[in-house]
């Protein structure tokens, strides 16, 4: 990505791929605030619109506008369960695009094949499908009593960038988008705080600021503690730690009390939390009779 300034003078922010400035400020007024990830002792923590210690992906999809807030009471239920249909073996975790494509044919034809039914029955694209499914099957081993859903990633994929496909992005085989999604500079312009570069622009391609990058909106100072090593672009490594966060903490993400616990972790706005609550709630019920075998 080139940096901003002179010579990208003549190329709007539309064509950029990244959200105009001039929607900032209706996201923060619609309660999908732009919020970023920092680390704190003992754990991290949420940003609010107050500017109080926080975290959370930067917000940078502006079809999630449209998405409904569902009329729930913050902590009183969680969306209707859903889980991967008949247990598929979760692939490896995330690795280097040709690997992870070979891994995904050589132990995910069963997630692949659930993918496609459930991308019929809820409109989110198949490849998104798989790393939100994938995630959810690396957590059912790595915690299990954790228990996020692929539904509740793919609530949080759709409100941050349209299961990727933000700025006119396609999700490729690789699962990689095919431009990369990137936000708006964290410089302390109206509606976001100010964090100075901290990957001299190797996720985000600005040597000045951070910004929030990939389908699940991370920032590079946090993509460092979940992102295992990975590149935020790539859904599947995108999707598994969100997972990973969510899941901090011991939360059981099944419970009404845990779900919105990491919900509000990952963007304290209750308001952007009703949208992932019914959008999740939606995907597991279009998707509950779906079978693979």
């Amino acid at each position: 990505m080139k940096r901003a300034g002179k010579e990208t003078a003549e190329v709007s922010e539309e064509e950029a791929g990244r959200t105009p400035r001039r929607w900032v400020a209706a996201l923060a007024r619609l309660g999908i605030v732009v919020v970023v990830l920092t680390l704190a002792a003992g754990g991290v923590w949420l940003t609010s619109q107050a500017g109080t210690p926080g975290a959370g992906p930067t917000t940078t999809e502006i079809p999630a506008l449209e998405v409904r807030p569902a009329d729930v009471q913050p902590g009183s239920s969680a969306p209707v369960g859903a889980t991967v249909a008949d247990d598929p073996a979760p692939t490896t975790s995330p690795a280097k695009p040709r690997q992870q494509a070979q891994n995904t044919q050589r132990s995910g034809n069963l997630l692949s094949v659930w993918a496609d039914r459930v991308a019929e029955a809820t409109g989110i694209p198949a490849r998104a499908l798989i790393g939100y499914g994938n995630a959810e099957l690396q957590l059912r081993a790595d915690q299990p009593s954790c228990r996020v859903s692929w539904a509740t990633l793919a609530g949080i994929g759709r409100i941050e960038s349209n299961h990727g496909q933000y700025g006119g992005a396609v999700l490729k085989v690789n699962g990689y988008p095919s431009r990369p999604i990137v936000g708006v500079p964290l410089d302390g312009s109206s509606g976001v705080r100010t964090i100075p570069d901290t990957d001299h622009g190797r996720f985000d391609g600005d040597p000045d600021y951070d910004r929030a990058v990939g389908p699940m909106q991370f920032i590079p100072g946090t993509w460092a503690r979940w992102g295992g090593g990975y590149d935020p672009q790539q859904i599947d490594a995108a999707a598994l730690a969100a997972a990973r966060y969510l899941c901090a903490d011991g939360r059981d993400m099944s419970s009404a009390q845990g779900w919105w616990s990491g919900i509000l972790s990952y963007n304290n706005s209750v308001d952007y939390a009703r949208k992932v609550f019914g959008l999740a709630d939606s995907y597991a019920k279009a998707a509950q009779f779906v079978r693979v075998s």
